[in-house]
């Protein structure tokens, strides 16, 4: 174990600065860093930010990212530029010990070093660590599902969607093309109904342009285990949802569970049985594993207990909201509320938990958070959408300009408001870019293959051939 250097009272006669650790790069982490580098005085704190990733993922733009409207490098920030005044660590926290105003964090040179993880010491921690996907112990689900949480996995996700159209317009097996052509998403939540509805709005342009495949020979399945989809903009609006999606011939079923998914083969609690090689999971999160690492109190679901004032109950020094805090929404009519892990809260708890720390240093009055909930908006594919904002319920056009419009205010920089503007402009004029760029999965594999190391792609786990019935 090492101890990571800082400049903790480095000139001779001056004070020692404040040591603020901000664990995590997200919405939380990047924007309460953002807004303490502009107000801080010279030489009153200083600020590191531990991120898993050198940028912050603005997510309501991973749909569109996978439907290529908008290239992946504008739907990310990039922390060095944007906190130019911080001290920026990609690495990984694994444990927080408080008691000590210690972290204990890897880095991407932890294994070569040799030395272990890094110790970083704090007198002010912001934790901010987002949360993780949630999932069950359904068979066959790590070794074939894949999330829909990172850009990563958005634009991995558009290649394999167009690998598998490739797939089915060469196979002369009629089960494979099948297989291929099936596609399965867990989870009527946000991410689950706009990532169908997005790819599916690409696939369907997609498929002008292969002589052998047509929008209708695709299936496109939404499994939900309650009875309603995106909960947030209202039964009305998750009704015409319903309506609008199944009027694409994509098949929604509610209250049914996916139960397994072993041998590419999906299969539902209400008995169907759908042949696949896409499974896509986005049926919750849940809090990140460094929470349960730390000495600092949780309520029943691992969630950091906390004040309106963003601080950790009970506990001085340490401050946190979005995925990971539990915060008392004081402006619901019933006690006992808390606000929800979303975007919206995130933004604005991070300003709130900024001024609050800087207020905390100064010996100043705390503000508590108060935020009553604006609406939602969702997009369901080129020129479809859902919103529900201040009362007022869009559908269609309407509403889907309205989304364009809420998240092009709301991603950081005006640099990247720009680009994003502009692609949407130039994808108005220009027809949809339809190409799969899957060697970038594996960058490897052309120089590999050259020097005589077996083949171009990893080969697939054998799996033996899906049943042929596939409506159970």
């Amino acid at each position: 174990m090492v101890k990571a250097a800082n400049s903790r009272g480095t000139a001779p006669g001056t004070p020692p600065r404040t040591r603020v650790l901000v664990v995590g790069g997200g919405y939380v982490g990047m924007y309460t860093a953002l807004r303490l580098q502009r107000k801080l005085r010279s030489g009153e704190a200083e600020v590191t930010v531990v991120s898993p990733e050198p940028y912050m993922t603005y997510q309501p733009f991973l749909p569109e990212a996978a439907a290529g409207s908008i290239s992946p490098r504008h739907v990310v920030v990039p922390l060095r530029r944007v906190l130019d005044k911080c001290r920026i660590v990609i690495g990984e926290v694994q444990r927080v010990d408080h008691a000590k105003r210690t972290a204990t964090v890897t880095t991407l040179a932890t294994a070569d070093e040799g030395t272990g993880a890094q110790e970083i010491e704090y007198d002010e921690i912001v934790l901010a660590p987002g949360s993780v996907s949630r999932t069950l112990p359904i068979p066959g689900l790590a070794d074939y599902a894949i999330g829909f949480k990172t850009v990563e996995e958005a634009i991995g996700l558009r290649n394999h969607v167009i690998e598998q159209m490739d797939i089915a317009s060469s196979t002369r097996d009629p089960a494979l093309r099948d297989a291929a052509l099936t596609f399965v998403f867990v989870g009527g939540g946000y991410a689950g109904v706009e990532a169908l509805g997005e790819l599916e709005d690409m696939a369907r342009y997609a498929a002008r342009y292969y002589h052998n495949v047509k929008p209708e020979d695709m299936k496109w399945v939404l499994v939900e285990a309650s009875d309603h989809i995106l909960p947030e903009v209202g039964p009305e609006l998750g009704v015409y949802t319903i309506r609008e999606l199944r009027r694409r011939n994509i098949d929604v079923r509610l209250e049914t569970r996916l139960e397994s998914c072993e041998n590419r083969v999906a299969v539902l609690s209400d008995g169907a049985r759908f042949p696949t090689r896409t499974i896509v999971w986005t049926a919750g999160v849940k809090p990140h594993p460094v929470l349960a690492a730390s000495d600092l109190p949780r309520n029943e679901r691992g969630r950091l207990a906390c004040t309106a004032f963003l601080t950790v109950d009970g506990v001085e020094h340490a401050w946190a909201a979005g995925d990971a805090a539990a915060v008392p929404d004081i402006t619901a009519a019933e006690p006992g509320r808390e606000c929800a892990p979303n975007a919206q809260h995130a933004v604005r708890q991070a300003k709130v938990l900024a001024d609050n720390l800087l207020a905390s240093l100064r010996g100043e009055l705390l503000t508590e958070y108060a935020h009553k909930y604006a609406g939602s908006v969702a997009s369901l594919g080129f020129h479809k959408g859902v919103a529900h904002i201040y009362g007022r319920k869009l559908k269609a056009y309407p509403a889907w300009l309205m989304h364009r419009t809420y998240h092009l205010s709301r991603i950081p920089t005006f640099n990247r408001k720009m680009r994003v503007l502009a692609e949407w402009t130039l994808s108005g004029l220009f027809k949809r870019e339809i190409v799969s760029l899957g060697s970038l999965e594996h960058p490897r594999a052309e120089f590999e293959l050259a020097a005589g190391h077996g083949h171009r792609h990893p080969p697939p786990p054998p799996a033996p051939t899906p049943p042929q019935d596939s409506q159970g």
